[in-house]
């Protein structure tokens, strides 16, 4: 019977590489939209994702996510190292200078000043120089995506200068650091550089950067921090998801996206179901004669759930590839870099389009056993009157004179014995010809 179901799932080609179609561009278009928005709202922590050496980060105690800062007191700083558990806590200084180069090109960059002692939170992964050069006069490392913002076509160099706020910088690695939620340069340089290219201020101190002690807890320490100093204490994790829901809920990036992932689902559930349903609804006859000789219910919906699932496995894995393939692409441009094909997207996917199969199939077995039922209904009746004496079989389908249905018959196995079998299907109604 499995066989029977694929062939006739592929004897209307038309149909079939339409529903193949369909599955396999909304898999495409759902993978790629959730994929998007994943990877858009991991920017909005990607800063704090390359900060490696600190488990913790301190701040005021109203912050709601990265770019929100408001200055911290220098004595802020001793309190927090003061805590019970704290191995070490340095201070992080965060600006927005405009970066010029010597040609006039310039735009607002991202300025993460370090610890002058320590460089706790320079960039680990470097495609030129070194991130230890930073202890050199005005030196900064520049990201690999700012680098080429400001010096559009031109190879990557070191010992380049810029200005920042008028400042003299000179260039002194390029690092791959993750791509920030705008898309301005990444710069690293001393803490003492970055306040005097952005400018002084009564207050500086824009984080505080701590690692737990060995056995400490990294949340339980951040409860203790907050309670003795009143500033609010974020593990990396925390103050990551923390960006997430603050984009999520004060940005228009969730309805956006929402849409389009909505408008993904309502064409995989109507258009893919409902072809589907006209397929299995033009399929009647076939399904009928099917159960007419014997073939349960369940055996039914085993049929039909073949198809359905031999179209959905075909289109979704054409539309995982042609998302992998648009990923594998785009993944390579600056822009979209970080931006990859997730597995949640595929399993959420999947699942997805397991429903559109599902609620596309069950409702033809419930079909093909009301006509049957109808068939059966109308059999009965048409048995309490008598037919006309002199009316051929094949005159009494024409003349609606007689109608033998379905279950008048003994059962088919009885004539297959006798060699004498064969049917044909006419509105529902099998006539035997003996």
């Amino acid at each position: 019977m499995n066989f029977v179901a694929l062939k006739m799932l592929t004897g209307d080609r038309a149909k079939y590489l339409g529903l193949i179609f369909t599955i396999a561009f909304c898999t495409f278009l759902l993978q790629n939209q959730t994929s998007i928005f994943s990877g858009i709202l991991k920017r909005t922590g990607s800063q704090i994702a390359d900060v490696s050496d600190a488990e913790i980060w301190v701040m005021d105690a109203k912050t709601e996510y990265f770019e929100q800062t408001k200055a911290l007191k220098d004595t802020d700083l001793t309190r927090v190292r003061g805590v019970d558990g704290v191995e070490w806590a340095v201070k992080l200084f965060k600006g927005s200078p405009v970066a010029r180069t010597l040609d006039g090109k310039f735009a607002v960059s991202f300025c993460l000043g370090l610890d002058d002692a320590t460089l706790t939170g320079a960039p680990r992964k470097m495609l030129l120089g070194s991130w230890e050069r930073l202890r050199e006069p005005d030196a900064v490392v520049i990201d690999h995506a700012g680098y080429v913002l400001l010096f559009p076509g031109e190879p990557l160099q070191l010992d380049r200068t810029i200005e920042l706020n008028d400042h003299k910088a000179n260039i002194v690695g390029i690092s791959d650091a993750s791509a920030p939620f705008v898309s301005w340069p990444v710069m690293h340089t001393r803490y003492s550089q970055a306040v005097n290219f952005v400018g002084r201020e009564r207050t500086q101190l824009s984080y505080v950067l701590v690692r737990p002690q060995l056995g400490i807890d990294a949340r339980e320490l951040c409860r203790r921090i907050e309670a003795q100093t009143g500033l609010r204490a974020r593990t990396s994790g925390q103050f990551r998801w923390d960006c997430i829901r603050y984009y999520l809920k004060n940005t228009g990036i969730p309805v956006n996206f929402g849409i389009t992932i909505a408008i993904a689902l309502i064409v995989g559930i109507v258009v893919a179901g409902q072809t589907f349903y006209l397929f299995t609804v033009e399929n009647l006859k076939q399904f009928g004669a099917i159960k007419a000789i014997g073939v349960t219910h369940w055996r039914l919906i085993g049929m039909i759930l073949l198809q359905a699932f031999t179209v959905g496995i075909i289109g979704f894995s054409i539309g995982t590839g042609m998302a992998a393939e648009f990923f594998n692409f785009f993944g390579q441009k600056l822009a979209t870099r970080g931006i990859i094909l997730m597995w949640q997207s595929v399993a959420l996917t999947g699942g997805c389009m397991v429903l559109v199969m599902v609620l596309a199939s069950t409702s033809t077995p419930r079909r093909v056993n009301s006509r049957f039922s109808s068939a059966r209904a109308v059999a009965a009746r048409q048995r309490s009157f008598p037919s006309s004496p002199g009316c051929s079989t094949a005159a009494a389908v024409k003349s609606n004179c007689s109608i033998k249905m379905l279950n008048s018959f003994p059962p088919a196995s009885a004539f297959c014995s006798a060699g004498k079998i064969s049917g044909s299907f006419i509105s529902n109604t099998i006539c035997c010809r003996r």
